[in-house]
């Protein structure tokens, strides 16, 4: 009884910290606009890109970046990964390669962008934060 419900309870704090991660930047942005809150941009090359793998563990994994995420931010990673394994659906990459039109046309990797609901950008970091996680947070405030 107790190991079931200490499952369950796992399973549902895993889908509370991760419920603001969203697929598609329209939907982002609307969802960000509903809920007052702002977007968290990345860019990442999650196979490849050593300080964006770093980051993704560092910042977004962490426990304390997903307690203070899932109230304020909703986070969107536009991944460019280059290995044919971990290819991107066709829509999803058509729809990253706009995102980085737009917002990274330099190409940097890792690049985190703090958006207002409408897409204007609050903050940036070019490449791995210098911050530590709670100088991070505190940043995104």
């Amino acid at each position: 009884m107790i190991k079931k419900i200490t499952i369950g309870l796992f399973l549902f704090i895993s889908f509370a910290l991760h419920a603001q991660t969203v697929d598609n930047f329209a939907t982002a942005k609307e969802k960000a606009a509903k809920e007052n809150k702002k977007i968290l941009l990345f860019f990442s090359g999650s196979d490849w890109c050593a300080p964006c793998i770093k980051f993704k563990m560092n910042f977004i994994n962490s426990t304390q970046f997903q307690t203070y995420s899932t109230g304020k931010l909703i986070v969107f990673n536009a991944d460019f990964p280059r290995l044919k394994k971990n290819a991107l659906s066709k829509e999803q990459t058509k729809e990253n390669e706009a995102l980085a039109e737009e917002y990274n046309k330099k190409g940097q990797f890792p690049l985190v962008l703090l958006l207002s609901s409408d897409g204007k950008i609050l903050k940036q970091w070019n490449g791995y934060p210098s911050e530590t996680i709670d100088e991070f947070i505190k940043a995104l405030e």
